[in-house]
Parts: C-alpha cells; structure tokens; sequence
C-alpha cells in the first residue's frame, strides 16, 4: 500500500510538480507561498501544468486504443448484443472517447445511421463526456481513488438507465431523417500500421488540446480565485451542503456554462476545499461537461423536441440524485 500510495502521489498528484512550483513562486518569484497571490499562484501554474502533462500521456494512450474501434467495428460488435448487455457495452465505450459532449454527438448520429437502437446509442451519449479514462485519473489525481471509482460506477449507472428509459419511450420517429442516411466511413484495420495509430493519437491529443486548452486556464483560473479570494462564507451560504437546495441550483449553474470536465475539475476541488459538499460540486461538473447549453443546441439540430426534452430530464434528474447521493455519503469517500 506504502508503494502505491507513493506511485499515486508522484505519477498522478505529482507531488514533485507542487514542490517545484513552490520553488518557482517562493525563490524565484519572492512571492510568499500562504499569502492569496502566492497561493493563487501556485494553484494556477501546478493545476495547468499538471492537467496538460496528464492529458497529453492519457490522451494519447487512449487514442491508440481508440483506433481499434472505429464506428463501423463498434457497430458490429454492438449489434451481436441486446439489452442489457448491449447498453453497458456502449457506455463503456464512451469511456474510451475523451470528447466533450459537442463531439460525442457526431460519433452518435454515425452509430444511429449504422442502426444501432436508440437505447444503445444514448447510453453512449450520455456516457461519453461524463465517464472518460482520463478524466476519472484527473479525478483521483485532485481527490482520491475512491471518489473516482465511485464516480465512474454512478456514471455508468446513469448512462445505462437513461439509455434504457429512452429505448423503451421508442421514440425513433423524433430523431432527425438525415442521421438515418448519414453514410459511415471506416478503415480496415488491415491498413492501419503502428506510425498510422502513432498519427491518429498525436492528432486527437493536438485536436482535444486545441478545444480545452482555453477552457483549461479558465477553469484553473477561477478555482484558483474560489480557493484564494471568494470568502468561504459566501460560498458556503449559497451551495453549503447543508441547504437542500445546494444540488439542483449547482445542476442549473452547470448548465449554461461549456467546458470539457478537464477545465471543470480544477473549480469542483475548490469548491470542495470551500466546504461545498462533494455532491453539490460534483452535480456541477456533470452538468456542464453532460448537458452543457452548446450541447443541447447542436444536438437539436439531431434530434426533435420532445425526444431531447426526454434526455434533458433524464440526464438532469439523474445528475441531482447522484449529486445528493455523494453528498450523504460522502463520509465513506473522504
């Protein structure tokens, strides 16, 4: 356990990052390490430096994987399954694919066009930007493996739920006639050497590091002022665990706001370290990365109203029970 504790604090919390940092702000900079600037500092260049040394490995990593799962091999393997099974399987393989949920949507309507049941193709929606590998190593990185573990089951929990509830409305007609046509392209994975999947996931980690660079400094930039700046009263009069109402007012914040949950984690730590309850920050994250306003409008454009009204209630209701959920038994986690 020694051995593991020590690997987690070195290769995920990187420990000797923080250090360094520290150096840099305190020797380098002269800035006092326990004053608001220094610590807000402090928080600022280890949280990004770590996030970026942390997406480029895990990024890569499950691009390569990735590659062996193109659309159309996903959809043979998915279409040998039912039920159930066929719903798990599509919510795990949204764990594979580090995208927010504006680029999970193209990968859903190809999986759709190919005939896939809705049931299955949302699980995956759902499933994609809430339950990535990397994030969840993000996660016990800025927390602990337990919080992780337990984020990750609770995912796929309600991914697998709202996929099913959403097959059983049967509501095939809502979805857009130009997704049941779109045509899917694949490449035999014959042809695939190792220098082209070397290609594709370098490409994936310059493609996902274009897209969350910005929102990453963001996210870092106001859990450093939630951390330092904001005065815990506040924060705790608004979203303390304590007010019933702390979880739902989180989900609604989360909503209007777009971001990957790699520029949201950095604002869930903070809030936490300000006594929010682990819930209330976590029903903030889901929010934004699972039902984010940007989202929603492009996957309008997939979908008609009354089957999107359907995912947004069912994504959103799940999102506030998980969220109290983690909040009373956040004891077992912490």
């Amino acid at each position: 356990m020694e051995v593991f504790k020590w690997l987690n604090d070195q290769l995920l919390r990187m420990d000797w990052l923080a250090w360094l940092v520290r150096v840099l702000v305190e020797d380098g900079l002269g800035m006092d390490i326990t004053s608001r600037s220094g610590a807000s500092l402090h928080f600022f260049i280890y949280d990004v430096i770590k996030i970026f040394i942390l997406l480029t490995v895990l990024i890569f990593s499950i691009s390569w994987v990735q590659s062996y799962f193109p659309p159309e091999r996903t959809r043979r393997i998915l279409g040998n399954m039912s039920g159930f099974k066929a719903k798990l399987t599509g919510a795990l393989l949204g764990t594979i694919t580090p995208f927010c949920s504006c680029s999970s949507i193209p990968l859903f309507i190809g999986f759709t066009s190919s005939g896939l049941p809705l049931g299955v193709t949302f699980a995956f929606l759902i499933s994609s930007p809430l339950v990535d590998l990397a994030s969840v190593i993000l996660l016990a990185s800025i927390f602990n493996w337990s919080i992780a573990i337990a984020y990750v089951l609770i995912g796929l929990v309600l991914a697998v739920l709202g996929g099913t509830l959403i097959g059983r409305a049967k509501m095939e007609r809502y979805v857009e006639d130009f997704v049941m046509h779109n045509p899917v392209l694949d490449i035999p994975q014959e042809q695939l050497t190792r220098r082209d999947r070397a290609q594709f996931a370098w490409a994936q980690v310059s493609d996902i590091f274009t897209r969350v660079w910005l929102y990453v400094l963001i996210g870092v930039g106001i859990g450093a002022a939630i951390h330092n700046w904001i005065p815990t009263g506040w924060i705790e009069a608004l979203l303390g665990q304590e007010n019933w109402w702390s979880v739902p007012l989180a989900t609604l914040l989360g909503i209007p706001m777009y971001a990957d949950i790699f520029g949201t984690l950095p604002i869930a730590e903070a809030l936490v370290g300000q006594g929010v309850g682990l819930g209330t920050a976590l029903a903030f994250m889901m929010a934004v990365t699972a039902l984010s306003l940007p989202s929603l409008i492009m996957l309008k454009k997939v979908v008609k109203a009354p089957l999107l009204a359907l995912f947004f209630g069912i994504v959103a209701l799940g999102i506030v029970l998980i969220g109290y959920l983690f909040n009373a038994f956040a004891y077992l986690f912490i």
